[in-house]
């Protein structure tokens, strides 16, 4: 038996942590989702247990559950799966088929596939290489991405399978692979190694059967875990008493939850519950434990960590969408165009063309007897000949253009590098670029969004009396909004401040809260934060060195006071808390004392609170009690109506003040009355089904008859730059909303202090908290209050439209902000009231959303994204954020102090909020301008090419002759066309980063789609009708005139190369009109793909072989040089296609030009910008140029969850070629667990 009343102190126990109280929140909420429920019931396991597990005997054996594990017998556990995993997406076998399944499911990749299968029958005009050569230089490139990806996971299983660990095995460890492992089996980890598969832990060599885990795998935090074994598997720590080991486990089957755990162990005739604190999940790895014991309950694919590494709905952006509608249009022009060549051919059709030779027998498709069956072939040989009109390499050049945008751009940006925490941007996914240039709502978190989240011990409030003379940011920015002027008195000289605390007050430093008029409440009140908490001390056992490492930064704040108070918190075991008193008996006098700990009954978001039952070493038992205001006052006992009049008085005017508040209480407990209350507490915590639902109502029991002893307020600063960024995004025309926890006086305070309200708005406020809901409230009916609440928030929303309504008819003008908490949004939200909330938002240019839960935050979003049909961008920082980011359009994770899950389910990421104006009004607009040309130069460029085909056809009476070589038709879109249209991509621009940040209402014209308006559209389709015109117009005057220098007319292939030419210098030429930023990249890519077209002419046109249908170009390009005519046509041929393009690109720009054309012209006489807008930096210290290579390397996709072996684990390739070793990631298991452990010593 351990000596409990001994007291351990751990040594070096690094970076211990547990888990923080927001990541907890809603971590299921997808399932949430699906059941519609508001709140998930979702147990945090987060600390190690403290409860007494000395009473176990009382409980009994429960039935066996789903999954019955019997331990140490591999031949009746041989019925669940092994633990070899597969990560890769192909084998093999099905590469071929199920990789070009995937690429046929674009509907242009099987668009081109149909075609190259019509061009190999009789009907077609082309030869099949014309369709088949881009079809499968596209297929190709994808092809390989996808089998390079999938090897590098294949390579990744591989190592990962082949990690060695020991099992016991006759009495002693013997290494096996991990592929090899069995349910059941005992395994031993090894310090700095990872977890085989889902482990119950048994035994470490630690003291008290604990050991320290590291979850970033999980959750992204690489602070440390702590976790603890059963008392009664302690002693399995030696091979020949773990080989003895004959447990039964009965759990629950394998789930995705990664918090929480059901289950029992059965030793004998005792049942054991079993807690999340007990299990060690695959992919974390063991940290400051020399080893490890544990049993294997879950394997392979059935661990939690593989089950949660499914894929994310993916996203596609809004201008992708619109792509799609015009591929359909192009297609219906196809369809027009090829119907109007088969009717035009069963008219043409007719003996009378006796030259034709069609008196005889000939083929149906020229037969006049059968016009039907004419026209319906035609049709089809029409379908192959004007196949070129859909784009077959827009795909691949726009993910190309967004490719590099996002790693040579984005990534790299340094007014995005935050170089405190060496942390540059990362775009997660560049599928995404161009919806950042057309976000018109912005959805924010505030804590560790807009706030630090370094939370500092502000102010107090203890038996109704306030502490505290410091002033907030949100005081001083309410006295500036309403001209005051503040008295700030100055700090004393030996006043106290670290980090954690910066609170000022003689009254209660350095013990004189003795002579305060109740110094017992101050004393309960600091024994409460010394004692009510899950920290965990590390370093020396001094006030100046030890360091503290706990859930959140709002309870390190809490103990950190507790100590500059007098009551230092330096020691932890499983069962005992050490508190060095100073000042209790007398001033100046330090006793330590020890506080026996009973039970911890933990903190999650539906209970909102947490406690501590602790034993005095005289005997007193108390119960410490922490939460939120509306919980705490809702367990107070009767009376004390002063005290908790007076304390919600001091809450309001912390919530005013932009502080997070949270109230302290406590009981006294007699020994009956918790013995009584333990034993439904033990019999709760083995329960196999509903254990969370069970332990919250047991813990109702005793949380009860509290005493309010007081509230803390904690000021949470707000970001550098938060009130300057958002100001510039209002003036871009981007609608923001602040969705948070917090109090509603909080919420707006804060919402004033970081400009997003101010005094000329007019504020709408829809709140619960009246005298007529407190009143239903109060008497108890659940289904009355419902009904008030419901009329009182239709009543207030249909006021707020008719207030909003009378000033928009009255052209006031004005600006109106609303703010609702989340228990009237609950009911705002209901499909009944649902559409007057949007029609009431839509009017408001800010939304606070206060006191709302994270499924609330999903469904805010949902309705501005489904309902208004608008762009939506959420951004947030913790894990209760992760909903929000994935049900917007664009989710943007800020790495903060809360964990990467807000990272790791975002689109991109950033280090501040302030970042959000670059993102947004510099990369998100460039890439929206640029995709949008892209795509509509696309449009331009088949088209015109096509349509002179079309324009010919009328003059080969409707026959489907071709106006072009095979190969012109093959190599025009992969080669000839290519390269310019991906430099404009990349490197066009209409104004520099500064003056998009100088001018944010340049903004407005993404938000307006104005550059990829139908109307864009329609005037480069004009421009293309035109062009093919010119085109053919002179192609027809050469073969009508033009001679050669024998003197022979110019023949079909002597007009089409001549044509052909013009068009490729033609549509060259006009990419560069349409740029706004000419590079010298857009020189050599012109430029060098019109002398690509002359090589090639060159050496096709010089060479002839056998049974091909090339001798028709034989010497072509030779003989038309050698005409004036040729040269006289491609210099004036481009020229009159491209007058029209230039007199309206004058005319637009003159009389009405774009809002960037206006700003052009203004600074078109200053210094370009542009060689600092795409500066890197180059004055970096080695680690932060180091931060920066890891930003270049190959992104996540957007599908990816961040959880273990989604990865496709390539990045760590590309970092090893580069000579930069990759930091931990989250979201890469597969990663990490490759990296070999260090040689130990394996011997028993």
């Amino acid at each position: 038996m351990r000596d409990w009343g001994r007291s351990r102190r751990p040594s070096r126990l690094g970076r211990v942590r547990l888990d923080k109280q927001d990541q907890e929140m809603d971590m299921e909420m997808d399932d949430a989702q699906e059941q519609g429920n508001d709140e998930v019931l979702h147990r945090r396991f987060r600390h190690v247990s403290f409860s007494d597990n000395r009473r176990h005997s009382h409980v009994q054996p429960q039935h066996p559950a789903n999954r019955f594990i019997v331990c140490n017998d591999r031949e009746k556990n041989q019925i669940y799966k092994g633990n070899s995993v597969s990560t890769t997406k192909y084998n093999i076998f099905t590469f071929l088929p199920k990789g070009l399944f995937e690429q046929f499911r674009r509907v242009a990749n099987l668009y081109f596939l149909m075609i190259s299968i019509l061009s190999t029958t009789p009907i077609s005009p082309v030869h099949p290489v014309t369709n088949v050569v881009p079809l499968s230089l596209v297929l190709c490139v994808s092809l390989i991405k996808e089998a390079f990806e999938d090897w590098k996971r294949f390579n990744n299983d591989i190592v990962i399978n082949g990690t060695l660990v020991e099992v016991i095995q006759d009495g002693k460890w013997i290494e096996i692979p991990w592929r090899k492992l069995q349910v059941g089996d005992l395994v031993r980890v090894k310090q700095d190694n990872f977890f085989p598969a889902d482990l119950l832990f048994l035994s470490s060599t630690n003291p008290d059967g604990i050991c320290y885990i590291e979850t970033a795998n999980l959750d992204g935090e690489t602070n440390l875990k702590i976790r603890k074994a059963l008392e009664k598997t302690w002693d399995y720590i030696h091979p020949n008493k773990a080989a003895e080991f004959k447990g039964e486990i009965q759990c629950e089957q394998p789930n995705n939850s990664l918090y929480t755990f059901t289950g029992n162990l059965v030793m004998g005739k005792q049942t054991l519950p079993l807690s999340p604190n007990q299990i060690l999940l695959r992919g974390c790895s063991l940290r400051n434990t020399e080893f490890i014991v544990g049993a294997v309950v879950f394997t392979g694919h059935e661990t939690k960590v593989m089950m949660n590494s499914m894929n994310v709905p993916s996203k596609r952006s809004t201008l992708e969408r619109k792509l799609d509608k015009l591929i359909l249009i192009l297609f219906g022009v196809l369809f027009a165009m090829c119907f109007i060549g088969a009717i035009g051919s069963g008219f043409f059709i007719n003996r009378k063309y006796f030259y034709l030779g069609l008196l005889g027998d000939v083929e149906n498709q020229f037969n006049p007897k059968n016009k039907f069956v004419v026209a319906a072939l035609t049709l089809f040989t029409l379908v192959t000949l004007y196949s070129t009109i859909i784009p077959i390499s827009l795909y691949v050049s726009i993910e190309m253009i967004k490719f590099i945008q996002s790693t040579q751009f984005i990534n790299k940006d340094r007014r995005m590098y935050h170089m405190e925490s060496n942390t540059p941007a990362l775009a997660r996914t560049s599928n995404l670029n161009e919806e950042l240039g057309q976000v018109e709502y912005l959805f924010s978190d505030k804590t560790g969004t807009l706030t630090r989240n370094c939370m500092e011990f502000f102010k107090c409030s203890i038996g109704g009396e306030m502490y505290g003379k410091g002033v907030t940011e949100v005081e001083r920015a309410a006295a500036l909004r309403n001209q005051l002027n503040i008295h700030e008195i100055g700090r004393a000289a030996d006043a106290v401040h670290e980090k954690g605390f910066n609170f000022e007050d003689a009254r209660l430093m350095a013990g004189a809260w003795r002579n305060e008029h109740d110094p017992e409440i101050c004393k309960e009140f600091f024994r409460c934060l010394a004692i009510c908490h899950t920290v965990l001390p590390e370093g020396d056992e001094s006030p100046e060195k030890i360091t503290y490492q706990a859930a959140s930064p709002d309870e390190s704040a809490l103990v950190i006071a507790a100590k500059n108070f007098g009551f230092f918190f330096y020691r932890r075991t499983p069962t005992m808390i050490r508190v060095r008193e100073s000042h209790v008996e007398k001033i100046g006098k330090v006793q330590d004392v020890g506080y026996e700990i009973l039970n911890v009954l933990e903190f999650n978001s539906t209970r909102r609170c947490q406690s501590v039952i602790c034993r005095y070493s005289t005997g007193r038992l108390v119960l410490y009690c922490k939460g939120a205001d509306s919980v705490i006052y809702e367990k107070i006992a009767r009376g004390n109506d002063a005290i908790k009049k007076t304390t919600r008085e001091h809450l309001e005017h912390f919530g005013a003040a932009g502080l997070r508040t949270l109230c302290l209480a406590y009981r006294d407990l007699s020994n009956q009355l918790y013995e009584e209350w333990n034993e439904k507490f033990i019999e709760a915590k083995s329960a196999l089904s509903d254990r969370e639902k069970k332990l919250g109502e047991v813990a109702d029991l005793i949380e009860k008859e509290l005493i309010l002893i007081g509230c803390t307020a904690i000021e949470d600063k707000l970001q550098e730059g938060v009130p300057a960024c958002i100001e510039t995004l209002s003036k871009a025309g981007i609608k923001i909303w602040i969705l948070t926890g917090d109090k509603m006086e909080t919420a707006i305070n804060i919402a004033y202090a970081c400009s997003l309200i101010n005094n000329q708005m007019k504020q709408l406020i829809i709140s619960s908290e009246t005298k007529e809901v407190r009143e239903v409230e109060d008497q108890g009916d659940p289904v009355e209050t419902a009904r008030v609440i419901e009329d009182t928030v239709k009543r207030d929303l249909e006021r707020c439209l008719d207030e909003v309504d009378y000033d928009t008819d009255s052209r006031s003008r004005l600006d109106f902000a609303l703010v609702i908490d989340g228990k009237c949004l609950m009911y705002a939200l209901d499909p009944k009231l649902r559409g007057k909330l949007l029609k009431l938002s839509l009017m408001c240019k800010a939304v606070v959303c206060c006191r709302v839960s994270p499924l609330q935050k999903a469904q805010v979003t949902s309705l501005i994204k489904v309902g208004a049909r608008k762009i939506t961008l959420a951004i947030g920082d913790g894990a209760n954020d992760v909903s929000m980011i994935q049900a917007a359009h664009v989710g943007v994770g800020i790495s903060g102090l809360e964990g990467m899950q807000a990272v790791m389910a975002s689109d991109f990421a950033i280090a501040q909020f302030r970042f959000l104006t670059d993102l947004l009004l510099v990369h998100g607009r460039w890439s929206y301008i640029r995709i949008s040309k892209v795509v509509a130069y696309f449009f331009y460029k088949n088209l015109t090419f096509t349509l002179t085909q079309f324009w010919f056809t009328f003059h080969t009476g409707f026959s489907g002759q071709r106006f072009y070589d095979d190969w012109y038709q093959s190599l025009y879109n992969v080669i000839f066309t290519a390269l310019p249209v991906i430099v404009v991509g990349v490197f066009d621009k209409d104004v520099s980063a500064s003056l998009s940040k100088r001018y944010p209402q340049l903004y407005q014209e993404g938000i307006k789609n104005m550059f990829f308006k139908w109307r864009v559209l329609a005037v480069w389709a004009f421009f293309a009708v035109y062009q093919s015109i010119i085109f053919f117009s002179f192609a027809v005057g050469a073969s009508s005139k033009g001679q050669n220098s024998s003197g022979k007319m110019l023949g079909l292939w002597d007009v089409g190369t001549m044509a052909f030419t013009c068009v490729v210098i033609t549509v060259n030429m006009r990419l560069m009109m349409a740029s706004t930023y000419i590079t010298k990249w857009h020189n050599i890519s012109v430029a060098g793909s019109i002398l690509t077209w002359f090589l090639f002419i060159f050496i096709y046109s010089g060479i002839m072989t056998r049974h091909d249908r090339q001798e028709n170009i034989y010497f072509v390009i030779y003989v038309l040089m050698s005409t004036g005519y040729f040269w006289l046509n491609v210099l004036l041929v481009p020229l009159v296609a491209l007058l029209g393009d230039f007199l309206f690109q004058g005319i637009q720009q003159r009389f009405y030009p774009y809002d960037y054309q206006i700003i052009q012209e203004k600074y078109r006489n200053e210094p370009d910008e542009s060689t600092q807008d795409n500066e890197t930096l180059n004055d970096l210290t080695p680690d932060q140029e180091r931060s920066l290579a890891i930003a270049r390397l190959p992104p996540q996709r957007s599908r990816h969850t961040g959880f273990a072996f989604d990865s496709p684990g390539y990045e760590s390739f590309f970092a090893l070629q580069k000579g930069v070793l990759p930091p931990p990631k989250a979201w890469d298991v597969a990663r990490r667990a490759s990296m070999k452990p260090p040689k130990r010593n394996l011997n028993s």
